[in-house]
């Protein structure tokens, strides 16, 4: 159960940020989205900065799961990074209040927020620095740990800046079609005008809908948009068999109850849920429950998630 309110006051403080970003998301209007009890709030987190982090952490793993396996899918520094760069971007476009918690919000968190923000971008800052292998000499100066990495840095510094302008007007446009410009951004220190000239000119993927797949992803043979309200919601019934469809909007954070009558009924016609029971009869609310496929495709993004936090 302690996973289920987690989850709910993960999403609220989602939710609460988009709306007033960081310096907006009290304790009290937290709980409230989440229809969770303060003494429950300080029992999963130390104080709104906390749960904060858990939130960063929860995106971050999110966009690891997908953008990972996009990225090692390829060989070439190149094509890995545009790989991994196409996942993120599309995740970000499809969940931009994940990605604006991100990018924009996580700059006016507290210091372990900002902590844990400089790692990640450590982290990117490694994997750009690898395009110094395919500059003649790379190898030495990749070698050398006292050769100053800054190219690397200003690199994904103004990748960062390009986003973080974008998220911050709520510009509407498809995040994935900045895609070739921040490819010419990021391989002219390395490549060159000729190789940035290059990627302006590749063809941009299409905007998709739904969280864009790793391969292997558990729901990757099914019809569906992937969002984090399905993964939630999923998560939910598994978590709380028989809840009806407004008791799973309320764990689930989801305030509008078309939205979640119409999520429950896809995953019932994929035949990830099933409604037993009282739900049968005219009038009496519906008994969800994961089907044996549900289960088998629950534990699949369970474990998934896992292996992205570690």
């Amino acid at each position: 159960m302690s996973e289920v309110q987690r989850g709910r006051l993960l999403a609220a403080a989602v939710e609460v940020v988009a709306e007033s970003g960081y310096s907006g998301m009290s304790m009290a209007r937290v709980t409230s989205r989440a229809g969770v009890s303060r003494g429950t709030f300080y029992e999963l987190f130390e104080d709104r900065e906390d749960c904060f982090l858990a939130a960063f952490d929860d995106a971050v793993a999110r966009i690891a799961a997908v953008a990972g396996p996009a990225y090692e899918g390829e060989r070439s520094w190149r094509e890995q990074v545009r790989a991994g760069l196409t996942s993120v971007l599309q995740f970000i476009g499809d969940e931009p209040g994940l990605g604006s918690l991100l990018v924009v919000d996580a700059l006016g968190a507290g210091p372990h927020v900002l902590e844990r923000r400089a790692q990640g971008l450590a982290r990117l800052t490694s994997i750009v620095d690898q395009g110094r292998l395919e500059v003649k000499g790379g190898r030495e100066l990749l070698a050398d740990p006292g050769r100053s990495v800054l190219t690397a840095e200003g690199v994904v510094g103004a990748v960062f800046s390009v986003l973080f302008a974008r998220l911050l007007e709520r510009d509407m446009r498809p995040l994935v079609g900045l895609l070739n410009e921040l490819m010419a951004i990021i391989v002219l220190p390395y490549l060159g005008p000729a190789a940035a000239r290059k990627e302006l000119q590749r063809p941009a993927p299409e905007a998709r809908r739904g969280l864009p797949r790793p391969g292997g992803f558990p729901l990757d043979d099914l019809d569906i948009r992937i969002t984090y309200r399905t993964l939630r919601v999923l998560a939910v019934v598994a978590e709380r068999p028989g809840a009806s469809n407004r008791e799973l909007a309320d764990l689930a954070g989801i305030s509008d109850q078309g939205q979640v009558s119409k999520l429950l009924a896809r995953l019932r016609k994929l035949g990830l849920i099933e409604n037993s029971g009282a739900g049968q009869a005219k009038g009496m609310p519906n008994s969800w429950a994961l089907t044996a496929r549900g289960a088998e495709v629950q534990q699949g993004i369970d474990s998934q998630a896992g292996r992205a936090r570690r």
